[in-house]
């Protein structure tokens, strides 16, 4: 991996970015936080000119073929700097991994079947462009920034592979002596068994995200081995030995459906989308979801604006009522009820401080809340 140093600049076909923070890395090389002299952030992927298997190239062409589709970061340069090869696009949010920890790895069903829906809108256009992604994971999906917040992103293409003649459209031929290519949590039974992937790899990869979503975790994550490729055949193992209904119990039968829908595609044959598609959009009707971009993070997002705004307006609160508990009491009228005077004068001391230390308390906890 490439690893560049904070306040570097790096100089490009489009002007100069100075590089603020790393933010990532994909399958091939880290991806930093930049900006230019405008303040125009990007973020900038970069791999070392000498790295043992070069992806970079590659993966900007792919790229460039998808430019256009909804839910494909724009790529603003492809180059070369000294000893690093540089691929410019623009910024993203954070990843749905990064979005499900925030939201303590629950996710409700109502945010899972909004993701599905985007999520096999993106699978389907790069396959209609005869790309597989091979690589379909929480990791490679990102929400957008600003006025695009709630469109999703799918990134990384240093794995994908054509599986189509562009100029003869002949598919790619059938194979079984293929090493793993991809995460070995999400990658599909055929995957692991050295078949060549194709269009439905993608498909399978993609139910075993949409039930981590819903479960928390798979059945095959955690497990133990000495060696990388005894830990893949333990996954592969439970991954077979585990009926799809046993994965899906609990949930609606829909995403059974799904998973078994694509274990029966045949190698070279084209998934139905829509019938996916329309699957998870019939069950988000029967369940009375209003498709209104409300996902369980902007709930959660929402809920901690609340709180800190009532902490800072505690917090602007608290010097005025310090100052009125600091109030010297008033002297008394005259002598023939000063003794009266003094002895109320000293319950209201008392109350006016306890309602001081009341409103401290207040804050602690807002503060712990928050």
């Amino acid at each position: 991996m490439a690893t560049i140093k904070k306040h570097t600049i790096i100089e490009t076909g489009i002007g100069e970015y100075k590089v603020i923070r790393k933010i990532g890395c994909g399958s091939f090389g880290d991806i930093y936080l930049a900006v230019n002299d405008l303040k125009k952030e990007v973020a900038v992927k970069i791999e070392n000119i000498k790295a043992r298997h070069p992806q970079l190239l590659y993966e900007s062409r792919v790229y460039k073929m998808l430019q256009g589709g909804i839910g494909i970061p724009h790529i603003r340069w492809y180059g070369y700097e000294k000893d690093h090869n540089i691929l410019v696009m623009d910024l993203l949010g954070p990843s749905l991994e990064d979005l499900f920890n925030f939201c303590s790895r629950q996710f409700t069903i109502k945010t899972v079947l909004m993701l599905a829906d985007q999520m096999l809108g993106r699978v389907e256009f790069i396959h209609c462009k005869c790309f597989i992604h091979r690589d379909i994971k929480p990791d490679n999906f990102l929400m957008g920034i600003g006025r695009h917040c709630n469109k999703l992103y799918m990134i990384d293409f240093g794995l994908a592979k054509k599986f189509r003649d562009l100029r003869t459209r002949a598919h790619i031929s059938y194979r079984e002596d293929k090493n793993l290519t991809g995460t070995a949590r999400y990658a599909s039974i055929n995957a692991h068994l050295g078949i060549e992937q194709s269009r439905r790899d993608d498909m399978e990869s993609l139910g075993y995200v949409l039930m981590y979503f819903n479960r928390g975790s798979l059945p095959w994550q955690g497990l133990k081995a000495i060696t990388k490729k005894q830990k893949y055949e333990r996954i592969s193992e439970k991954k077979m030995s585990t009926p799809v209904e046993v994965l899906c119990k609990g949930f609606p039968a829909e995403f059974a459906m799904y998973l078994n829908y694509c274990r029966g595609l045949t190698f070279d044959e084209a998934p139905d989308y829509m019938y996916l598609r329309q699957l998870f959009r019939i069950l988000f009707r029967t369940m009375n979801y209003q498709y209104d971009y409300t996902f369980d993070w902007t709930i959660l997002r929402q809920r901690k604006q609340t709180m800190e705004a009532g902490a800072a307006a505690a917090d602007r609160r608290s010097p005025s009522v310090q100052r009125r508990a600091q109030q010297p009491p008033q002297p008394p009228p005259n002598n023939e009820v000063k003794s009266a005077h003094a002895t109320a004068d000293s319950a209201a001391n008392k109350q006016t401080v306890k309602g001081h230390q009341s409103v401290s308390q207040m804050k602690k906890k807002l503060t712990a809340i928050s």
